[in-house]
């Protein structure tokens, strides 16, 4: 079972890793950002699971999203992403079977085995 990650007021948030925190910080000046950047993170329909992750690195949060500050990295989510999402941490894995950021949500109820898509 995954471990769902809180805020310091209680509520469920994304948790991201120092090592993926990095790799977020590594992408984002490659792309001219430098400091001023988030990580859009979310859900869409689609893959063996029902659901996948989205993943991309933003300026600025859209209207509605939710802004979570973790690692020095900010997280932009939307409402609708936050429902499956809350709990969820973000990892980076650069093991034997590849690498990439690797989602952790106690929310999921079957994952595929790519780890890419998720059912709840």
């Amino acid at each position: 079972m995954t471990t769902a990650y809180y805020a310091e007021d209680g509520t469920l948030t994304i948790s991201i890793t120092e090592k993926a925190a990095k790799m977020l910080r590594n992408f984002a000046r490659k792309e001219g950002l430098d400091d001023e950047f988030g990580v859009k993170v979310g859900v869409k329909g689609g893959g063996c699971s029902g659901l996948l992750y989205t993943l991309s690195i933003e300026k600025e949060a859209g209207l509605n999203d939710k802004v979570i500050d973790n690692n020095g990295v900010k997280v932009f989510i939307d409402k609708k992403s936050y429902i499956f999402l809350a709990g969820t941490e973000l990892d980076f894995s650069d093991g034997l079977n590849g690498k990439g950021f690797v989602f952790q949500n106690p929310n999921a109820t079957k994952t595929c085995g790519c780890g890419n898509s998720f059912g709840v």
